[in-house]
């Protein structure tokens, strides 16, 4: 229970020896809460591109030269320049939300731009989710069809010519690793936004509930 329903049954239950909660109380308390949320899911959003940014720079080195031996690079820096922007323009859409909210000046407003935010995060969460996704299924694709060339290349990266592995069996134990490998991603990223972002957009749903009772 948060600081808005303690007080409401603190004033339900003492009816008589506090004052009647107002209008405009509860629409400050609603829009400073709302705007705390928004503000939240913009920290969070920039603490996620540093987090996948400084992991791009701790990856082994190993990954880079098969992504290269692949001929791959410059399809790399393609895709990683197109998620960028479209990760930093979903940033600075969170920042013009929370910019909106705390200057809105009316119940009417703050309903809009609260669902405004909900969408935004929804469409940021399919967005990460489906590109993942995607560069998985598009990438596991290639290696299929390029499966002799993987070979060599993950042969002589790693030493996997000089064991009994052969090329059968190497495709197997490959994309059998990738597709449990790509399962776990997608289910931890999943579980990562259901759990932050959905207590967020969860409280921001309160929040307009309470709001919409205001405007019957």
């Amino acid at each position: 229970m948060d600081e808005l329903d303690l007080l409401k049954k603190e004033w339900q239950s003492r009816e008589q020896e506090l004052p009647t909660l107002s209008y405009n109380d509860i629409y400050k308390m609603l829009l400073k809460k709302s705007s705390s949320i928004v503000k939240w899911i913009f920290y969070i959003s920039i603490a996620e591109l540093l987090f996948w940014t400084l992991l791009a720079f701790v990856m082994p080195e190993s990954s880079e030269e098969v992504v290269d031996g692949m001929g791959m690079h410059t399809a790399m820096i393609i895709i990683n320049i197109v998620h960028y922007l479209i990760f930093i323009s979903f940033i600075y859409y969170f920042y013009k939300n929370y910019k909106s909210i705390q200057v809105t000046d009316s119940v009417k407003q703050l309903m809009k731009n609260i669902l405004k935010t909900r969408k935004t995060v929804k469409y940021f969460v399919m967005y990460n989710v489906g590109a993942s996704a995607l560069m998985l299924i598009g990438f596991n694709i290639y290696y299929y069809l390029n499966k002799h060339r993987l070979f060599e290349v993950m042969s002589g990266e790693f030493g996997w010519g000089n064991t009994q592995l052969t090329e059968d069996k190497f495709i197997t134990v490959f994309f059998l690793a990738q597709l449990i490998m790509g399962v776990v991603i997608l289910g931890l990223l999943l579980l990562f936004y259901r759990i932050l972002y959905g207590i967020l957009l969860r409280r921001l749903k309160r929040n307009y509930s309470e709001l919409k009772k205001m405007e019957v």
